[in-house]
């Protein structure tokens, strides 16, 4: 009977996913930005935040709608934009 080499190893499916290791942050990614509410240094746990509550200020803010994504004018029934005419 033929031996199976022990040095074959079943290559695992890809998944699509990234790999864990390849897209966690070091510590020192963290800190290399401050925290884009009180531009304190960064924190690990709430990155890219400093604490839980500039976290809760950047989501109230979203929410609240004080942050706004920039798009074309919407456009009336008739086909001319708002404002215009």
């Amino acid at each position: 009977m033929p031996k199976k080499a022990a040095s074959q190893k079943t290559a695992a499916p890809d998944t699509g996913a990234p790999d864990a290791a390849a897209s966690t942050p070091s510590a020192s990614t963290y800190s290399s930005k401050p925290c884009p509410i009180c531009s304190k240094p960064s924190a690990e746990r709430f990155h890219p935040f400093c604490s839980k509550r500039c976290a809760d200020v950047d989501l109230h803010r979203w929410l609240s709608g004080s942050y706004a994504i920039p798009g074309r004018p919407e456009e009336e029934e008739d086909g001319e934009a708002q404002g215009e005419g």
